[in-house]
């Protein structure tokens, strides 16, 4: 296992339920499986990330399998591109764990893979810890990745942020580094129940110094919802804050909601040295 301590960023190693370095830093492993690498004092708020209600939204929404089609893709591009003989992919703000279960498909190809997850919500992560048994799961920030240099053969980053310094750190010589942002219409539909004028998203890609972009592909599809599937959709996006009654309403009464999905799915591969 290649964690680290967030303290003192030596290794860290299991020791029945508690995960220990030399300098005698522990921390717990929780009864659903997940450790809790998130020291006080990095947390910006004493509950940060998703809380329960945003994580319910999105578990329902995910669970209706409307984003599958972006699943599977990240899946495909994975068992496509890594390496024969990996042994670390860790999911960025894996949230509850929708598309980290998934990865473990990539076990039929990469028998010695492990799947990491992680996320800054306590919450969306004890969920996942207990649903997802065969992954590994903690608490800790994108922007202080608790995992040891070169120690990581792919990365995946679904809308989360991470530092690039972290990830030239932690991926390995020729690992892999899978983002997904949103492309230009990506809930257009939603969008104009908010915004008069409704402006396409900027889909021009990263550029990450140490890697080297080696695809740059485009989901694009339609969904129809119902008006809970619709509601939930708004709930886990930036848009619910801007959200009016009327609006809510609108979706809650929908019978059929027809949304587009836009994903930008880029791969890029850490430089040789």
């Amino acid at each position: 296992m290649p964690y680290q301590c967030p303290l003192c960023h030596q290794p860290l190693t299991q020791q029945a339920n508690t995960w220990r370095c030399e300098n005698n830093h522990q921390f717990d492993l929780a009864k659903e499986g997940y450790v809790n690498l998130m020291p006080a004092h990095h947390k910006s708020s004493k509950n940060p990330g998703d809380n329960k209600e945003m994580m319910q939204a999105r578990r329902l929404f995910l669970n209706t399998d409307h984003y599958q089609p972006l699943r599977d893709h990240v899946v495909n591009t994975l068992n496509k591109n890594m390496v024969q003989g990996a042994t670390n992919l860790l999911d960025i703000g894996c949230g509850e764990g929708y598309y980290t279960s998934a990865f473990t498909k990539l076990n039929e190809q990469h028998p010695d893979l492990s799947i990491h997850g992680l996320d800054i919500s306590k919450i969306a992560v004890r969920y996942a810890a207990k649903r997802y048994s065969q992954c590994r799961f903690c608490v800790a920030s994108s922007h202080r990745l608790p995992f040891a240099d070169n120690s990581l053969d792919a990365v995946v980053r679904i809308y989360a942020p991470c530092r690039q310094e972290e990830l030239q750190r932690t991926i390995k010589e020729n690992g892999l580094l899978v983002t997904v942002t949103p492309a230009a219409r990506h809930l257009y539909q939603l969008k104009e129940l908010i915004y008069s004028d409704v402006r396409l998203h900027d889909i021009a890609p990263e550029n990450i110094e140490g890697f080297t972009l080696i695809e740059d592909e485009q989901l694009h599809y339609e969904m129809s919802l119902n008006g809970d599937e619709a509601t939930a959709l708004m709930q886990m996006t930036p848009f619910a804050w801007k959200t009016s009654e009327a609006v809510w309403a609108q979706l809650a009464k929908a019978t059929q909601f027809r949304c587009e999905a836009d994903f930008s799915i880029r791969v890029y591969r850490k430089n040789s040295l």
